[in-house]
């Protein structure tokens, strides 16, 4: 029986209209009703997942979130963390100077000051948008050596983020978790940052074993979850290198994909075992 519900937003539990089908919100709610602990891990600030949460009735102290790629972690009721992890506004800059050396933007959530970019762009506004928060254009320079941030994005049109990706130099691989959100972003995060660590901290709080936790996700930046998952379910909608890493392929995310993984491997198991 699977304990633990982990479920990836944009290309997983959203349809390409952004909105939770209803068939997928009956599962959910199936699944709260049953004990199982559904919790929402994504890329998005905590900002970009309050009507979601809403929606689904995950707001109280009992409910948790793993936001920012699994950088925060926090009970979603009264705000405690769980987990957290921040880069710094040196790490910060080393990052914008090889945004500069690539020829891509860049955009960073800074823990006191919101989401920065350096120049105005439509891929941050892009961001900026999604999460419904506000887009400062700041001088990446001139930033404090300690300012503190959660994540900080390399973003551009998907073929030239695909040649950045690959030249991005060794030192950035070594210093950083790096992952694909979505084609125009890459996501440069604390080398002990990623969802499959946010699951874990939120498991081992929960006395959730590893075997109990049911990932879902598409994107590369699922990668880490879905490797940590007792069972890992993927989108019919991911790439081939994120299938690659899946217990279990269900449908996409505009066919009831969330929903239809939820009926078989833990509303049905649930049906066999009462």
């Amino acid at each position: 029986m699977y304990k633990l519900l982990a479920l990836d937003m944009d290309g997983t539990l959203l349809n390409s209209e952004k909105t939770i089908s209803p068939r997928t919100f009956d599962a959910l709610q199936a699944a709260k009703a049953q004990g199982v602990h559904v919790v929402l891990a994504s890329g998005r600030p905590i900002n970009g997942l309050q009507r979601y949460l809403q929606e689904l009735g995950l707001t109280s102290d009992e409910h948790f979130v793993v936001s920012y790629n699994g950088s925060l972690v926090q009970r979603v009721g009264n705000g405690e963390v769980i987990h957290q992890t921040m880069m710094s506004g040196r790490d910060t800059k080393d990052i914008f100077a090889e945004s500069q050396r690539l020829g891509v933007y860049i955009h960073a959530f800074c823990a006191e000051r919101g989401l920065l970019t350096h120049e105005d762009n439509p891929y941050s506004r892009l961001e900026a948008e999604i999460n419904g928060v506000e887009l400062k254009v700041t001088d990446f320079n001139q930033l404090g050596d300690d300012d503190q941030f959660i994540k900080v994005m390399m973003v551009a049109e998907e073929n030239i983020l695909n040649q950045a990706e690959i030249a991005a130099t060794e030192s950035m691989q070594q210093r950083f978790t790096i992952a694909r959100s979505y084609p125009v972003f890459l996501e440069f995060l604390h080398p002990e940052a990623n969802k499959g660590i946010g699951v874990a901290k939120l498991a081992e709080l929960l006395d959730i074993e590893q075997a109990e936790v049911m990932c879902v996700g598409d994107a590369d930046n699922d990668r880490h979850m879905l490797e940590y998952a007792g069972l890992a379910v993927v989108m019919d909608n991911a790439e081939e290198r994120v299938k690659a890493l899946a217990d279990v392929i269900t449908a996409s995310n505009n066919d009831d994909g969330v929903a239809l993984a939820v009926e078989q491997h833990i509303l049905a198991a649930e049906a066999l075992t009462a």
